[in-house]
């Protein structure tokens, strides 16, 4: 039953693409237009396969004769996130350069794709625990891609490192690694499109989803664009040490649009097999940053005079017994400060950054023998933001295994 609601829904789909067909060809003067639904559906069908023929050069892209695919795919989808932050002393060479690395279990998944062509639907099951939640959809074309990625998970394992400066020397560096109180979110969505410019013999789909076979060696210059956002959350007051070396950021969030033009090359070295390497360098045009910060009673900044001056922290009134919200970690040198480090309530601060390089890199490789092919692919995404001392690094990619037949 479910298989067969699945096979419906795709020829619904396939049904409304060809709503705004013109008359075929193939299809005799003096016959009437099909009425019955199976009958539009096979205009339809011969729409799709005659357009999909004129868009290539058969001599470099063949466009097999059984449209339909089904594929049993496994993914690895990995994010790293490096964060780095320092804490500089006012008036002074004295700071704490602070860096954690996040790196989540990578998420495997298994599933099926079933399609038409280069149209299609994919169910995929997660094997991983605690791995969050992973979502995409890919199309390609003779002369068009499309990706969407959706990425939202949490994780209290960090690796981190901090060095000590004090006039301009390095006194201390210190490593660890282990778990966090609370977790800290990280979410991002991406989206990207790209065109190329020699579809007629170039196909990224013959490497990455086999809805045609490259049988000559070929390749192409691409124009892209990418539009990706996300979010780092450690607003948990559970961390209040690692918030207070983050400047008390406990949310960053990125909008970013990339615009760039890159290559990509179909290598056949064997009847049947293709390899395909893509570079794609982009240059941020839009990149909007906006930073969260709690309020607190501490500041890193030397002071003078005695404790007593400030008297006790008031944490209903948000203020030291002398009237001030903030007293000078200075002076607490020698004493035990983190269990009176109070958090609460906090501004935001929007800024629209600079330009940002980023990168996107993709790899491919399908055999095809018969009716059947395999393949396995891989993409890398480099993203990048700064804001005054801090900065965040964020990798994501993927690995995926395909084996498929053509019906």
């Amino acid at each position: 039953m479910t298989g067969r609601i699945i096979i419906c829904s795709l020829l619904f789909s396939l049904h409304a693409a060809g709503q705004e067909q013109e008359v075929i060809d193939s299809v005799r003067p003096q016959e009437s237009a099909p009425t019955t639904f199976m009958g539009r559906l096979h205009q339809v069908q011969q729409y799709l396969d005659n357009k999909a023929r004129s868009s290539v050069d058969p001599h470099y892209i063949e466009v097999p004769d059984k449209p339909w695919r089904v594929i049993l795919r496994y993914k690895e989808t990995a994010v790293d996130v490096n964060y780095d932050n320092s804490l500089v002393e006012p008036g002074s060479q004295n700071r704490v350069d602070f860096n954690m690395r996040f790196q989540p279990p990578a998420s495997a998944s298994i599933g099926f794709w079933v399609g038409y062509r280069g149209t299609g639907i994919s169910y995929s099951y997660s094997l991983a625990k605690n791995a969050g939640r992973y979502f995409s959809f890919s199309s390609t074309g003779a002369k068009y891609g499309i990706n969407f990625r959706l990425r939202r998970f949490n994780t209290d394992e960090v690796s981190a490192s901090f060095k000590i400066i004090e006039n301009g020397d390095v006194t201390k560096s210190l490593e660890s690694s282990g778990h966090m109180p609370a977790p800290v979110w990280i979410r991002s969505a991406y989206l990207n499109a790209y065109y190329v410019f020699n579809g007629r013999r170039y196909s990224q789909a013959a490497a990455y989803n086999q809805s045609v076979i490259q049988r000559r060696s070929a390749g192409s210059f691409l124009a892209g664009a990418t539009w990706y956002q996300s979010s780092f959350d450690n607003s948990d007051l559970a961390n209040r040490l690692l918030l207070f070396y983050c400047n008390n950021e406990k949310r960053i969030k990125i909008h970013q649009a990339n615009i760039g033009f890159g290559y990509g090359y179909n290598l056949v070295p064997l009847r049947g097999l293709v390899i395909n390497a893509m570079v794609m360098p982009t240059l941020s045009v839009y990149n909007r940053v906006k930073v969260e910060r709690y309020d607190s009673n501490y500041s890193l900044t030397e002071g003078t005079g005695e404790i007593d001056d400030y008297g006790e922290w008031n944490k209903q009134t948000h203020t030291w017994a002398n009237g001030k919200t903030q007293k000078p970690l200075g002076l607490e040198k020698g004493t035990d400060w983190t269990d009176k480090y109070d958090l609460w309530g906090g501004d935001s601060e929007t800024n629209y950054g600079r330009i940002q390089f980023n990168v996107d890199v993709r790899l491919g490789l399908a055999y095809n023998w018969k009716n059947f092919f395999i393949g396995a692919q891989a993409q890398f995404n480099r993203f990048s933001y700064k804001k005054g001392e801090c900065k965040v690094v964020l990798i994501d990619g993927y690995a995926r295994l395909a084996l498929g037949v053509r019906l």
